[in-house]
C-alpha cells in the first residue's frame, strides 16, 4: 500500500501505513532518494534510546558499542571495554488518515498507538511512546513539509532517550556535491569509498585510500568534520550535476531542539545523506540524555522542518541552487510559526507570545557604570537554575541575539512557564531571571531592564583567553599532513575540524608539558586549544600537567585571591589545580570526574560549558614568581582532556 503526494511540481510516495517516504520524483527524475536501499531505508524517523534493566532482543535493531562518552560514540573495544546494549528503532505507523485535503493543501498522519501489553516481549520491544507523523504539501511550493508529534502517558515505563531525528538517503550515483555553508562546499566521497578506506582511531574516521575519484586519495572522511551549531543549522543539502537538482533542509526553527542555541550536531554527510536532528547526545553526552521516569507524561512537536528541492541550467552552476536554498531559508524562517498545520498542538503565531527588555552587564572591577549585554544570547526554557538551558531536553526553547544596546525581543514562544536565560560574550557565567515567566496566547511580557552582575570578587590581576565558551582563539595546530581534509586546509575559521590534532600536542611537546609565562605568552600562539594525553603507545597514555607562571609583587596577607577557571569542554577528565607544589599529595582543588561530550575526537572546539570558581589563601601564593600547576590526570585513551574557554586570577577585594 502507497500514498502519493502530487502538486504538479513534485511527487512523493509513502509506504502506508508505516509513514516512511519510499520516492521522491523531481525535475524528470524518477526517483532522487536511493533505490538500492530497501524502502524502510530511504526517507524515515529513528530514535535511539533503552530502558533500565533491558537485556533482551530490540525488535528492528540491536547494536552493541564500546561506550565513550555517549551511547552513540561506538569507539574501538582497545579504548574502553564497557559494552553498552541500545536500541535503535524506526518510527513506523499502524494507521493512515487524511487530515487536510483541499486545491491549496494535503496533510497525512501515520500514527502507532504504543502497546503495553507488548512491553518486553521477546517479539515485540517499541519505544513506549505514541507517534502521529505528518506530511505536509502545499500547492505550487517546491517541496514538503514534515513533523511528529510523540506523546507519553501516565504510568508508562522509563526510558532514555539518546537521538531523535529524520533521515533522508540519497541516490548515490547523482548526488556527490554537499553544501553546509556558504564556506564548507565540495564534491564527497562515495559510500564505497569509506568502505575501502583506512579505518582510523574511531570507526566514523576513514582514510581515503583508493577513492572513486583519485582528488580525494589521502584525504580524511569523518561525518562528524561536518557539524555545526544548531542557530547556524537552518539549510544545508546535497547537488546532483545531470540534472542539476538541489535537494535541501530547511530547519527554520530552533523551539524543538534540545539544549540551546550553540548545541552541536550532524548536518549531512557521505551517503549521501541528509538529517534534521532534534535530540542528540552529540557534543554534550550523558547530560544531555532524555531521561523519563517511571509513569512521567510528555508530548513535544517535532518540526516541521522544510524539504526543498530546487533546479538549475548548467550554465547557472552550483552556486544558484545554493542561492537559491538560502532565499527559501530566509522565506521560511521569516514565515514561522507556520499558519498551515492542522495539529492543535502546534499553535499558530495568535496562539504565541513574546517577551522583549533589555539587558545591562554590571562589573565594578570593570567599569562603575552598567554595560549594555552587547550580543548576549537570551532565551526562554523550563525552570531550573542558571544555565541549566544547555542541558534542558524535553521543552521548548526560544532564543533570540540582544542588539548592540542590550535589547531583545523574543518571539513565537508557546504558551507555558519558563525562565528568562542569557550569557554575555566577554563575560563568564550564566544569568537567570528570577521570577518565572508564565506566557499566554496573544501575550505581551515587558521585563524592562535586567542586570547581570557576572561572579566578580576582586580586579583582575591577569587572565588568559576570551570568555565566550569556546576554545576557538587558542592556538589550533596544523593537521598532520597525512590525514587532511582539504575542505579546511586555508580556512582559519574551520582550522579545528580537522582530524587529530589531538595527537599534535605530543609532537609539539614530546618531553616537557606546556609553559605558559603571564606577560609574556601568547595565549593565542602558546595555548594548545585542548588539555589532552599524551601518547606513549599504542595503547599506554600518560597524564600532563600545564604550568601558569605569574609573577606578583607583593602578598597581602590573611586575603583571599579568586581563580575562575571555565571550561569549553571536558572528555572524561579530572582538571586538578596546584599552586607553587607539583607533587602536593591533595590537589589545592579537583574538578572530579567530569564530561562526556566527547568534542575533541569530534572535532568540535566546545562541548558543554564548565565554570569553577575556586577560593586562593593568599598562603597558596608568594611575593615573585608563583607557578599554577593544570594536571589533567585521566589518561585511559587520546580523547580524554578539557578544553578552556578562560582562566582569571582576581586579587582580593577592594573598595571603589
Amino acid at each position: 500500500m502507497q500514498v502519493v503526494l502530487d502538486n504538479g511540481i513534485l511527487q512523493i510516495t509513502i509506504a502506508n501505513p508505516e509513514g516512511y517516504l519510499t520516492r521522491i520524483r523531481y525535475g524528470g527524475v524518477e526517483n532522487l532518494l536511493e533505490t538500492r536501499n530497501q524502502g524502510s531505508n530511504r526517507g524515515y524517523w529513528d530514535v535511539v534510546w533503552d530502558a533500565p534493566g533491558y537485556s533482551g532482543t530490540d525488535w528492528y535493531v540491536v547494536r552493541a558499542s564500546a561506550c565513550f562518552c555517549s551511547f552513540l560514540a561506538a569507539f574501538q573495544l582497545k579504548w574502553f571495554l564497557t559494552l553498552t546494549i541500545y536500541l535503535e528503532c524506526r518510527l513506523i505507523g499502524s494507521s493512515f488518515n487524511v487530515v487536510v485535503q483541499t486545491k491549496n493543501q494535503v496533510e497525512v498522519s501515520f500514527t502507532n498507538k504504543w502497546d503495553s501489553t507488548a512491553w518486553k516481549s521477546s517479539e515485540k520491544w517499541r519505544l513506549p511512546v505514541n507517534v502521529d507523523r505528518r506530511y505536509i504539501m502545499l500547492s505550487e511550493n517546491s517541496g514538503f513539509y514534515s513533523y511528529a508529534i510523540l506523546e507519553r502517558e501516565k504510568g508508562w515505563p522509563a526510558v532514555n532517550v539518546y537521538q531523535i531525528r529524520a533521515v533522508y538517503k540519497l541516490d548515490r550515483d547523482q548526488f556527490h556535491y554537499m553544501a553546509i555553508s556558504d564556506d564548507r562546499q565540495r564534491i564527497m566521497p562515495m559510500p564505497q569509498d569509506r568502505d575501502s578506506g583506512q579505518p582510523l582511531d574511531y570507526k566514523e574516521a576513514v582514510l581515503l585510500t583508493n577513492p572513486t575519484n583519485p582528488d580525494l586519495r589521502g584525504e580524511v572522511d569523518d561525518k562528524y568534520q561536518y557539524s555545526c551549531e544548531d542557530k547556524d543549522n537552518k539549510v544545508h543539502g546535497w547537488i546532483s550535476s545531470d540534472p542539476q537538482i538541489g535537494f535541501w533542509m530547511i530547519t527554520p526553527s530552533n523551539e524543538f531542539r534540545s539544549a540551546g542555541p550553540v548545541k552541536q550536531d550532524l548536518t549531512s554527510h557521505v551517503g549521501p545523506t541528509t538529517l534534521a536532528m532534534f535530540h542528540s547526545t552529540h557534543y554534550a553526552g550523558y547530560d544531555v540524555t532524555m531521561s523519563f521516569q517511571e509513569g512521567e507524561p510528555w508530548k513535544k512537536v517535532f518540526g516541521p522542518f522544510f524539504v526543498y528541492l530546487n533546479s538549475a541550467p548548467k550554465s547557472k552552476g552550483f552556486g544558484a541552487l545554493w542561492d537559491g536554498a538560502k532565499h527559501q531559508m530566509t522565506q521560511e524562517v521569516r514565515s514561522w510559526p507556520y499558519e498551515f498545520p492542522s495539529s492543535e498542538d502546534f499553535p499558530k503565531s495568535v496562539d504565541r507570545g513574546f517577551a522583549f527588555g533589555r539587558l545591562l552587564v554590571h562589573d565594578r572591577y570593570r567599569r562603575r557604570t552598567l554595560m549594555p549585554a552587547s550580543s548576549a544570547w537570551i532565551g526562554l526554557a523550563a525552570p531550573g537554575q542558571a544555565g541549566s538551558w544547555q542541558t534542558e531536553t524535553k521543552g521548548y526553547q526560544f532564543w533570540t541575539r540582544a542588539d548592540r544596546y542590550g535589547g531583545f525581543m523574543i518571539k513565537g514562544i508557546r504558551e507555558g512557564v519558563y525562565n528568562l536565560y542569557a550569557w554575555v560574550p566577554g563575560f563568564i557565567g550564566d544569568y537567570a531571571y528570577v521570577q518565572e515567566i508564565t506566557i499566554t496566547p496573544g501575550s505581551a511580557i515587558k521585563l524592562g531592564d535586567l542586570i547581570y552582575e557576572p561572579p566578580r570578587n576582586g580586579p583582575t590581576l591577569w587572565q588568559i583567553g576570551i570568555p565566550d565558551r569556546t576554545a576557538f582563539e587558542f592556538y589550533v595546530p596544523e593537521p598532520s599532513r597525512y590525514f587532511v581534509n582539504k575542505l579546511y586546509t586555508n580556512s582559519d575559521i574551520n582550522k579545528f575540524r580537522q582530524y587529530g590534532l589531538w595527537e599534535r600536542y605530543a609532537e609539539l611537546y614530546p618531553d616537557n608539558d606546556l609553559i605558559y609565562t603571564v606577560g609574556v605568552s601568547d595565549y593565542h600562539r602558546d595555548w594548545f586549544f585542548a588539555h589532552v594525553t599524551r601518547r606513549v603507545n599504542e595503547t599506554t597514555f600518560n597524564a600532563t600537567t600545564w604550568h601558569i607562571i605569574f609573577p606578583l609583587e607583593d602578598v597581602i596577607p590573611s586575603a583571599n585571591y579568586t581563580m575562575r577557571m571555565a571550561l569549553a569542554s571536558a572528555t572524561r577528565a579530572e582538571v586538578q589545580v596546584r599552586f607553587n607544589d607539583p607533587d602536593l599529595g591533595i590537589p589545592h582543588f579537583r574538578t572530579m570526574a567530569i564530561g562526556t561530550d566527547n568534542a575533541i575526537a569530534r572535532h568540535g572546539i566546545h562541548g558543554l560549558y564548565r565554570l569553577y570558581n575556586i577560593d586562593v589563601p593568599s598562603e597558596w601564593l608568594r611575593a615573585g614568581n608563583n607557578t599554577i600547576y593544570l594536571r589533567q590526570s585521566k589518561h585511559d585513551s587520546p580523547f580524554q582532556g578539557v578544553m578552556y574557554d578562560y582562566i582569571r586570577l582576581e586579587g582580593p577585594p577592594q573598595r571603589l
